[in-house]
């Protein structure tokens, strides 16, 4: 869908790399190797970005980094665009917004990483009905188009894996 409003593909994975997560940070030769795409393509989107003020950059030995502009006016209504892009605000209404005992849910996988992937890797954390989540992600994925993996900690469970796993590394998507 977005793509009849944004031909530049290189531009719509730009999108998705800073306003999925914005957190995420990336220099040119980073993206070069992530997207498969020639330097050029992207050092020109990312220079329409960083003019338009959505991106901001700074230099760190002799690399330029740039990331998401947290306080330019339309940062979250991109993000929200993306989301929606990606199926995520249909997640959140059809799957999170239903569970009963819900603390967290993480997104992992490509996405957390600001990459497009047919899967939305989700980790719940909660005392959740395992059945009821997985007819939930079935109707969703129907609406979103996507694959939806799924991890289940219940509160005892997550504590121990956040000693072994660094769940900072994951967009945290929702939260009590």
């Amino acid at each position: 869908m977005i793509e009849t409003l944004i031909s530049s593909k290189t531009r719509i994975k730009l999108l998705l790399k800073f306003f999925l997560n914005s957190s995420n940070r990336s220099y040119l030769r980073g993206l070069e190797a992530e997207f498969k795409e020639s330097t050029n393509a992207i050092r020109q989107e990312l220079n329409k970005f960083e003019e338009a003020g959505l991106l901001i950059s700074e230099n760190e030995g002799n690399k330029k980094y740039f990331k998401a502009n947290l306080a330019h006016p339309l940062h979250n209504d991109l993000k929200s665009i993306i989301y929606k892009m990606v199926g995520l605000d249909m997640v959140i209404e059809n799957v999170v917004l239903k569970l009963g005992d819900l603390n967290r849910v993480y997104l992992s996988g490509k996405f957390s990483k600001g990459l497009d992937s047919d899967l939305v890797e989700l980790i719940f954390i909660g005392e959740i009905d395992k059945e009821y989540l997985q007819e939930l992600c079935e109707k969703a994925e129907l609406l979103i188009k996507r694959k939806i993996k799924k991890i289940v900690y219940n509160l005892e469970e997550y504590m121990e894996a956040t000693a072994k796993e660094n769940f900072s590394q994951y967009l945290l998507l929702w939260s009590k």
